[in-house]
């Protein structure tokens, strides 16, 4: 790898990775412009019944109407004992038809005991070209259901092939996650390349361009790659509907992107996230496919479960520079959304996850539910023995907990502490949740409660709803104790209208909170969270 790396500098004289593409899309308006958009409204009116609303575009899960500039010393009960910059990843919506659809970010700058908040659009490419237009003109993903999702994947294709629309630099929305690496904050979206951003003194958030690591990256780039803490390295992975399916990369300490290595299986997939040890990468072959025939046939969404296979698990050395060494692992079958972390004991590689049975991404679109039907997220611990070839599972919680993180610090290496989100009936966010994993769990237990490897819950009360908790550690490195630090998270109050944001100490899970931030205004329902160091701060790109 160090002689791939050399040998490119040298050929192009530049640095590794620095280089931040100014995003400058080119769409066009015109005759081509108007008749499409008649052709998709006349669809959309015989096909698309947009008077019901919309399960992730009701009450708080709907975006907020603009962005908020920085407001400055907010209203803090308690004492904000950190500097550090918390940072909510907001998604508008994953799975549900939108007609308008930007990508915003919620952060919060804790420094010196006070409190700044401020919300950004991501300047991607979808957005600046739906700005020139006046609205959406980009397909979704809870478009793709259906004959209604066919001719909408050809709406697409016209406004591409007319250039109507400029997918030079792609189209994601960088509203997923994100992430800190060689001195630069990312934006991801599992669709697209990743977005640079820039937090600035005043706590505003700037958007810088788009990362391709020197026209290195040329497929998409999960939302949740794996930066190791002892090696400075990121490890990262892009899948597709066509071959190859799944390319893993490895991205140095100082920015450079390595060679790309294909992973062959049999089928595209959605694999929405993977883990790392010291030695190895994991890979998730779970079948949940890429299947646009059924889509039409049988008016699903395009991406389709099937019970009747088995759950696949890839075990690669970390540095291969093909796939001639991985190992797969057969486990029951299911879906995983999110890993908490991964290690080796002795020939065994732990995965600890948040494994769910016969998923069905129509129950997260369409219409407002009362339920959510095989909604049954379960903490999992899964063991694939190197040696003997088999593998096994043991399931560590009762349903449903997702959003696992833990003390980053610890990034593929064994540690005791993982930190989730309950869920709800309808996925909304009711507590935060921390297991020992070297306690027992007590089996028959229908819900989460205090005991066993549960070690403690943050309920947030009646009609408040949070989003995924952080884990600050109170000290960096792996000195002090691994859950001596804080937890915090975004919270809203239904009863009131209201949002804070709530800073947890990890170690007791006290039911006092360390401290609360009122907001000025109501932040909604999001999926991820970040938090930047105060060092980070100061050391990003220039």
């Amino acid at each position: 790898m160090a002689e791939e790396k050399e040998k490119l500098l040298n050929e192009h004289g530049r640095g590794a990775g620095t280089e931040i593409l100014d995003v400058s899309p080119k769409p066009q308006k015109g005759l081509s412009s108007k008749l499409i958009d008649w052709l998709e409204n006349l669809i959309v009116k015989l096909m698309y019944d947009s008077s019901l609303p919309q399960h992730y575009l009701s009450g708080n899960f709907a975006p907020v109407p603009k962005e908020t500039p920085p407001i400055k010393d907010l209203p803090v009960k308690g004492h904000l004992p950190v500097s550090y910059c918390s940072l909510q990843s907001f998604i508008e919506s994953l799975c549900s038809f939108v007609r308008e659809e930007k990508e915003m970010i919620h952060g919060m700058r804790i420094k010196d005991g006070k409190a700044t908040y401020v919300s950004r659009y991501v300047r991607t490419s979808r957005l600046k070209q739906e700005e020139f237009f006046g609205g959406a003109k980009f397909m979704k993903v809870g478009d793709l259901k259906g004959l209604f999702g066919l001719l909408m994947v050809n709406i697409q294709k016209l406004r591409e092939k007319a250039k109507v629309l400029d997918l030079s630099y792609g189209n994601g929305t960088a509203n997923t996650a994100l992430i800190y690496h060689h001195g630069k904050l990312l934006a991801l979206q599992e669709a697209d390349k990743p977005y640079v951003l820039k937090v600035l003194e005043d706590g505003d958030l700037q958007t810088l361009g788009m990362l391709d690591y020197d026209k290195r990256l040329a497929h998409s780039f999960t939302a949740h790659p794996k930066v190791d803490p002892v090696t400075g390295e990121m490890f990262t992975f892009g899948y597709s509907h066509m071959p190859p399916y799944i390319t893993y990369r490895v991205i140095s300490k100082d920015g450079f992107m390595h060679e790309p290595v294909p992973i062959t299986i049999s089928e595209p997939i959605l694999m929405h996230d993977f883990a790392i040890t010291e030695n190895y990468a994991i890979f998730l072959d779970l079948p949940l496919y890429f299947r646009p025939k059924e889509m039409v046939k049988e008016k699903k969404l395009i991406f389709s479960f099937d019970a009747s296979k088995k759950a696949r698990f890839g075990v690669l050395p970390r540095y291969a520079k093909d796939d001639l060494l991985i190992r797969w692992f057969e486990l029951p079958n299911c879906f995983i959304f999110h890993n908490a972390n991964a290690w080796e004991e002795e020939d065994e590689i732990v995965l600890i996850t948040c494994r769910l049975e016969n998923p069905d991404l129509d129950m997260v679109n369409g219409e407002v539910k009362e339920k959510l039907e095989n909604f049954s997220n379960e903490l999992y611990e899964m063991r694939f023995n190197t040696k003997s070839g088999l593998a096994s599972q043991k399931k560590l919680s009762a349903s449903a907990v997702d959003f696992p993180r833990v003390n980053e610090y610890y990034t593929g290496r064994k540690q005791r502490y993982v930190y989730g989100t309950i869920l709800d009936s309808i996925a909304k966010v009711t507590g935060i949740v921390k297991f020992d994993l070297h306690a027992e769990s007590e089996a028959g237990k229908a819900k989460i409660e205090v005991g066993g490897n549960v070690q403690g819950l943050f309920d947030l009360g009646p009609g408040r709803f949070g989003s995924e908790a952080i884990f600050v550690p109170r000290e960096s490195g792996t000195t002090s104790e691994e859950d001596d630090g804080y937890l915090i998270f975004f919270v809203h109050d239904e009863n009131t209208g209201k949002s804070s944001v709530n800073v947890i100490d990890a170690k007791t899970m006290s039911a006092d909170p360390v401290a609360v931030v009122e907001l000025p205004h109501r932040v909604p329902y999001g999926f991820h969270a970040f938090f930047v160091t105060e060092e980070q701060l100061q050391e990003q790109a220039k």
